[in-house]
């Protein structure tokens, strides 16, 4: 066993203090994703989708928010595997790369980073953003978007990821709900290009059949644990 993709979603980050979506108190459960999360919210109110992501932001850069165990774990698998290892993440914070991960990516986007609707300029941004601000790149103004994948939009970097997956001997999927797609499809499509695939969660998502083992609880406990078995054989 060489190669190693690893999945993860809003669960890993839970423990670092930021708020999940899908839960019965998280995001979606408080904000409309019709209101804040499509193109279309964006064309509509930009004011809106800005304050709403700022205040995301500013969360994600609170003092108090760090890196946790599952991400050091995982950090510390990179550094010790003798194979490949990639992280794919849903998540749109950059707390992998805090606890000092650097293969990965981030297919629903960053939220530490802005777009330009214009030209397509990415720059890092840990201000609020606001309609007003300008683009370096191209001078337009009120173009510049967070840097995330809204509903209706592609995922990033697919072409990677199949590739990966298509070569993976071991899939790992993290904190996820196992109903968003495609990465829900993920699972199976290692499982088809031969993978073993391992779901460690809180509680068994909606695609826990395809997983070949399973280990649930919190993220912070059950990945050190994975990690060390893992760097044992």
């Amino acid at each position: 066993m060489r190669s190693i993709v690893i999945l993860t979603g809003a669960g890993i980050s839970r423990e670092s203090g930021l708020a999940t979506f899908r839960d019965a108190d998280g995001i979606w459960a408080q904000v409309r994703i019709e209101d804040v999360a499509t193109p279309e919210a964006f064309r509509a109110d930009p004011g809106r989708v800005q304050a709403f992501y700022n205040a995301r932001r500013r969360a994600l850069l609170d003092p108090a928010v760090g890196a946790n165990p599952a991400h050091l774990a995982l950090a510390r698998l990179e550094r010790d595997w003798p194979g490949d290892l990639l992280v794919v993440t849903q998540n749109v914070d950059d707390l992998h790369e805090r606890a000092g991960s650097r293969h990965v990516l981030h297919m629903h986007g960053e939220l530490l980073k802005a777009r330009c609707t214009a030209c397509g300029r990415i720059v890092p941004v840990a201000e609020d953003l606001t309609p007003e601000l300008v683009c370096a790149g191209c001078d337009g103004a009120g173009t510049l978007r967070p840097h995330v994948v809204w509903f209706g939009e592609m995922p990033l970097h697919m072409p990677e990821i199949d590739r990966a997956l298509a070569r993976a001997d071991l899939f790992v999927s993290i904190g996820t709900s196992g109903n968003v797609y495609p990465a829900a499809g993920f699972a199976a499509e290692a499982r088809a290009a031969g993978a073993r695939t391992i779901e460690l969660n809180l509680e068994p998502s909606e695609g826990a059949s395809l997983f070949d083992e399973t280990r649930y609880g919190p993220a912070g406990t059950l990945v050190p644990a994975f990690v060390e078995d893992l760097l044992r054989v």
